[in-house]
């Protein structure tokens, strides 16, 4: 037994591993780390381009696909290969827990960030071609993908909302999860049990971003004393009053109706909980959001880290009132979390994208240089 299993059993939070590579999958280690704890996996273009591009298990299939497609369909063969894999290493954690973990989750193209229709065309193709109850299509939660979001639910597909920053949107996404659940019981559906969602809130970006900006209110990191001391406070203060919001939502007349056909709550994720700031605690936002029905989506460092020095506490309540006066101060010296949340999103949108360009360019480079080897 690890913390990873005393976090779930104890304090009802899902660690879940935000890395992918074929390698791990063939050699054991992705069954290795289910057996220490790991419920779930996440992936994004980012974790797919440094995959591809930095191991050659790839080439042999690659060198196969090129022959009678495009590259970037050769691409998406390679990943929903991985996908595919990854959810057979998943599926028995998935039917143990009676279908609320062993999820395995695989992003819509980054280009599709801004097209709601679209945006369900990949999602329902997506689900379509992996047809495994344990596949999570991650779709970006864009003002025009809330909309995709509640489309796709209610179709009854299950369903990542990725790259949510800020409060309201995270509120816009929680209402597209239960219209969509509406929706889908009201075209006849009368289980919702197999219908699952995880809302994924990002984390040490919102620091990042926001450090920076007290830092050019406060003249300097030498000045300002009291705007100072609030950095590296506003993104575990964001995603515990986030947890109030989620169970405000999932409680009440209207979710008890859905419940009652057996409705999963949707989940808050924490993403990107890695510490950039070397100055800050390794597992500030690990060890800061622990509670009951969330998830936790580590990269490997941080899974190590939490196994070997771990707090295992319910923390992301524990003190509710103090995330709020932190949002509050953080209002109060001029940081607009609005803002912060519209530049964040822009960001990761953009760097997905390129992650996933970059990575197709690269393919293109290697399908010629098997061409000109005359290896393809």
């Amino acid at each position: 037994m690890t913390r990873l299993h005393d976090l779930y059993a104890n304090e009802g939070q899902s660690p879940w591993l935000d890395n992918l590579r074929r390698d791990w999958i063939h050699d054991g280690h992705l069954a290795e780390l289910v057996g220490s704890g790991i419920r779930g996996v996440t992936s994004n273009p980012t974790i797919f381009a440094k995959a591809i591009s930095g191991e050659d298990d790839y080439d042999e299939q690659f060198r196969s696909l090129i022959q009678s497609m495009t590259v970037e369909q050769a691409y998406w063969e390679l990943v929903i290969t991985d996908i595919v894999d990854a959810l057979a290493v998943l599926r028995p954690v998935y039917d143990e827990s009676g279908g609320t973990d062993g999820f395995v989750s695989l992003e819509v193209a980054p280009a599709l960030a801004h097209d709601t229709d679209a945006t369900v065309r990949s999602a329902r193709s997506l689900h379509e071609r992996i047809a495994s109850p344990n596949l999570l299509v991650k779709v970006p939660a864009t003002a025009e993908c809330v909309e995709s979001i509640r489309q796709l639910i209610a179709e009854g597909r299950s369903i990542n909302v990725t790259l949510i920053f800020g409060l309201e949107r995270y509120d816009a996404v929680i209402e597209a999860y239960i219209s969509g659940l509406e929706a889908y019981a009201a075209g006849g559906a009368s289980d919702l049990s197999k219908v699952a969602s995880v809302a994924s809130f990002f984390v040490s970006r919102v620091d990042t971003e926001i450090d920076h900006r007290l830092e050019t209110l406060a003249g300097g990191a030498g000045s300002n004393g009291e705007v100072l001391a609030l950095r590296g406070r506003a993104a575990v203060a964001q995603a515990q009053e986030a947890y109030v919001h989620f169970e405000r939502a999932f409680r009440g007349p209207r979710w008890e109706a859905l419940a009652a056909k057996g409705a999963q709550v949707q989940r808050p994720l924490w993403a990107s909980t890695s510490t950039k700031n070397p100055a800050y605690n390794d597992l500030l936002y690990v060890d800061s959001l622990i509670g009951p029905h969330t998830v936790n989506t580590m990269p490997d460092g941080t899974v190590d880290a939490f196994v070997d020095h771990g707090t295992v506490a319910r923390t992301v309540d524990a003190d509710q009132a103090g995330a709020a006066a932190t949002l509050k101060q953080l209002a109060d010296a001029g940081i607009d979390l609005a803002d912060v949340a519209v530049v964040l999103e822009d960001e990761g949108v953009h760097s997905f994208a390129k992650s996933f360009d970059e990575l197709l360019q690269s393919l293109t480079d290697k399908a010629a240089t098997f061409e000109k080897d005359g290896t393809n």
